[in-house]
C-alpha cells in the first residue's frame, strides 16, 4: 500500500468562521485502493473537511488535493477524478433516476455512447433498474441514496467521498449500502464520513478520528480497539464525552 499513489490529501487544512475555528491544521493522505472511515462526533469537522476536499468550500489556509490536483487551483481536473455524495444528495425530486443520471452525465460532457454504457453499469451495480422511470419523490430513502451514489459513480471517478451514506436508512438498506461500499473499495479510493461506530468495523481499512477540528487518531480499526475493546468506550476516550446515539 505504501507504493500506491496518494489519491486524497489534506495538508494543514484550517477553516475559521468568525471567532470559531472549525478545522485546525488537519493533515492526512489516503492512497489508492483504501476505504477510510472519517469518524467523529457531530460538529467535529467531518463535513467541513469533506466540503473542502470536494471543492465546495475554500479553506482559510492549507491545501486539498484529489489525485494530485489542487482542488482550489485545478478544480475541474480534480472534479473529473472525484465522485461526491453529500449527506443530503443532489436529487431533483420531480425527476426520475434515469432523467437525473442523464442530466448529470450531459452536464459533465459525457459522450452519448459512454453515457449509455455508464448508465447500464451504475444502475446494475446499485440495483436501480426497477425504479428508473419512477419519480424520485416516490422512492424510499434507500433508493434515493442509491440514486445519489449512482450520480457520484457515473463518470467512473477514481476517488469517492461520501458523507453519512447510511444516515436514515433501515437495517436492510444499511446492509446493502455497506456491501456496495466494500465492493467499490476494491477499485476506488473511498473516504466515508460517519458517526456510526459499527460502520467502521463493517467497511473500513483505516480510521481517521476527528474531534474539535483536530485529528486525534489515525490507524486501523484493529489498532483503534487496542484503546478499548468497546467501540463506545473508544469514542468516549477520544472525545472526552459520551458518544451520540446512532
Amino acid at each position: 500500500m505504501s507504493d500506491s499513489p496518494i489519491m486524497i490529501q489534506a495538508e494543514k487544512l484550517s477553516k475559521i468562521y468568525g471567532s470559531f475555528q472549525a478545522l485546525k491544521d488537519v493533515s492526512f493522505s489516503i492512497p489508492k485502493g483504501q476505504v477510510t472511515a472519517f469518524l467523529g462526533p457531530n460538529g467535529a469537522g467531518k463535513t467541513t473537511t469533506m466540503k473542502i476536499l470536494s471543492g465546495f468550500l475554500s479553506p482559510t489556509s492549507g491545501v486539498a488535493r484529489i489525485a494530485g490536483f489542487d482542488v482550489s487551483t485545478d478544480r475541474l481536473a480534480a472534479a473529473e477524478k472525484l465522485g461526491y455524495l453529500p449527506e443530503n444528495g443532489p436529487l431533483y425530486l420531480d425527476m426520475t433516476p434515469l432523467s437525473l443520471l442523464r442530466f448529470f452525465g450531459e452536464a459533465r460532457g459525457m459522450a452519448p455512447a459512454r453515457l449509455r454504457d455508464r448508465l447500464e453499469a451504475v444502475t446494475t451495480l446499485l440495483s436501480l433498474k426497477s425504479v428508473l422511470e419512477k419519480p424520485i419523490q416516490q422512492l424510499s430513502k434507500g433508493y434515493r441514496q442509491r440514486c445519489g451514489m449512482a450520480q457520484a459513480l457515473l463518470h467512473e471517478p477514481d476517488v469517492l467521498i461520501m458523507d453519512e451514506p447510511t444516515s436514515g436508512l433501515d437495517p436492510n438498506q444499511i446492509r446493502d449500502v455497506r456491501a456496495t461500499i466494500r465492493e467499490l473499495g476494491k477499485s476506488k479510493t473511498v473516504l466515508l464520513s460517519t458517526h456510526i461506530l459499527q460502520e467502521v468495523e463493517a467497511v473500513a481499512d483505516r480510521v481517521l478520528f476527528i474531534h474539535a477540528g483536530e485529528i486525534v487518531f489515525d490507524g486501523t480499526p484493529a489498532k483503534m480497539k487496542t484503546i478499548d475493546p468497546s467501540m463506545d468506550e473508544v469514542f468516549h476516550k477520544l472525545t472526552g464525552a459520551a458518544p451520540a446515539k446512532a
